[in-house]
């Protein structure tokens, strides 16, 4: 079996250059995160601010770290993930940007935030749809406290090659519509696009974010689900 150093360096021979890796290390060790670290792993991406809080307390040594929340986030949990996390893939909903940018203001902070699209129908995600989102650009648009740097998305399960495709390019094109539209506070340069089943579509997409855990560190454990699910 490879090690974890060795598939590392075999997903980035498949990676370009302008695609960021993300390990995403929900119940991974903190031993096999310093294995990642030490493979050159500058990215981690967590799913749980408790969870994150205990590895980041145990990894406070590894300075050059950016800490990635890709779980859904509750909004009781807002003002914890702003000390935790330099970026926020899983900005759902105006509520919680509104919210975020009011505990930015307050923690003089200014953190890089994702936007989560859901372009289908799927009760296992959340996020905006394509007429929700246009509809709430004027209001995140004031949102002056964050850095929306671009949008997130996660596609549904049952989907053959073909369509995924089809769903990361949809996510790109909406992304240069709003990019297009000049606002001064949304840029959409980034995409956050494909884990370890997908991620070769989302590169194919032009994603310049890949978030990839069991590909990396193997299968987690089973457990029960939460309302901070993994992305």
């Amino acid at each position: 079996m490879s090690s974890i150093a060795e598939r590392i360096a075999q997903i980035r021979k498949e990676l370009p250059d302008t695609v960021r890796l993300i390990a995403v290390t929900k119940q991974v060790s903190v031993a096999a995160m310093r294995e990642a670290y030490a493979a050159g792993v500058r990215d981690f991406g967590e799913s749980r601010v408790q969870e994150a809080a205990s590895k980041q307390a145990q990894l406070h040594d590894l300075t050059d770290v950016t800490w990635h929340m890709i779980g859904r986030l509750q909004a009781n949990k807002a003002k914890k993930a702003l000390e935790l996390f330099q970026w926020i893939h899983s900005v759902d909903s105006l509520k919680l940007a509104q919210r975020l940018n009011q505990l930015a203001i307050q923690e003089s902070c200014q953190p890089k935030i994702c936007l989560q699209v859901k372009l289908q129908s799927d009760p296992n995600k959340t996020g905006w749809t394509i007429p929700e989102l246009l509809n709430d650009l004027p209001a995140l648009n004031q949102c002056e406290r964050l850095n929306i740097q671009g949008l997130m998305t996660i596609p549904p399960l049952g989907l053959n090659d073909v369509e995924i495709l089809n769903f990361f390019n949809q996510t790109r094109a909406l992304a240069i519509n709003i990019r297009e539209q000049h606002w001064s506070n949304l840029q959409m340069q980034q995409l956050s696009m494909g884990m370890s089943n997908d991620y070769y579509l989302a590169v194919q997409a032009g994603t310049t974010m890949v978030r990839l855990g069991r590909i990396l560190f193997g299968a987690r454990p089973t457990v029960p689900n939460t309302t901070e699910s993994e992305s």
